[in-house]
């Protein structure tokens, strides 16, 4: 009995500190899409945070996860899912699934999320939240994110409506931008080794035309088209 009011106390916890970001990290701030809202409200992010700071797990800042890699804040989230502008016949391809928030949040709003992961112990983690959540609509990748998605596994159609990067590039990995459909977006943040600019691209006949969002730090994406080692 007092296991059972002990964890409700904390779900209890954890859903006011929801509704905290809804209102003042979201809402308050440039989130208006009420789909994007809602899934925010719908994944539990303490989930996917290592019990070391999962009393953190709304404060709106990124948090370690281990092998030196982050979740990123609510607000980023959030920002890059809006700014994604998906649908529920969206076919996405992520790079970096890290702990996997970012993920399920995208798999609240379409059709499939495609999504690769360095690194095979977050991988393997991530899946098991998901599947803990009873998330089905995702398919794992462990390998070079900056190569994109292997051409054996693609969509019936050969091509991503949208692609997310959430770590830093140097330029937006040509291999990505040639498995993104004609018209389709793809938002990562793009510059330095600490410091990034959010952009956000639309893929035309022979290029990409992007828009700055805002300064971003993130961290690297290693791989053959991204930073190296």
């Amino acid at each position: 009995m007092i296991e059972i009011m002990h964890r409700r106390r904390n779900e209890d916890k954890f859903e006011a500190a929801r509704q905290r970001m809804l209102k003042w990290d979201l809402k308050g701030r440039d989130i208006t899409d009420p789909h994007v809202l809602s899934a925010m409200i719908e994944v539990p992010r303490e989930e996917f945070i290592p019990d070391s700071h999962r009393s953190q797990a709304y404060t709106d800042g990124p948090l370690p996860i281990g092998l030196n890699q982050t979740i990123s804040q609510p607000y980023i989230v959030a920002l890059m899912t809006q700014e994604l502008r998906v649908n529920q016949e969206s076919e996405v391809l992520e790079i970096g699934t890290g702990s996997g928030y970012q993920t399920a949040v995208l798999s609240k709003l379409v059709k499939k999320v495609y999504t690769i992961e360095r690194f095979s112990e977050l991988a393997d983690s991530a899946r098991k939240v998901l599947e803990r959540l009873g998330i089905s609509n995702v398919e794992f990748h462990v390998g070079d994110g900056s190569s994109g998605w292997p051409a054996s596994r693609l969509p019936p159609s050969g091509c991503f409506d949208r692609i997310m990067i959430t770590a830093a590039v140097p330029e937006v990995p040509r291999p990505l931008a040639w498995q993104l459909v004609d018209g389709g977006l793809i938002v990562a943040p793009v510059g330095g080794r600490s410091v990034q600019e959010l952009v956000a691209c639309e893929k035309k006949p022979d290029s990409l035309v992007g828009k700055t969002i805002c300064d971003v730090r993130f961290v690297r994406l290693i791989g053959k088209h991204g930073f190296e080692q």
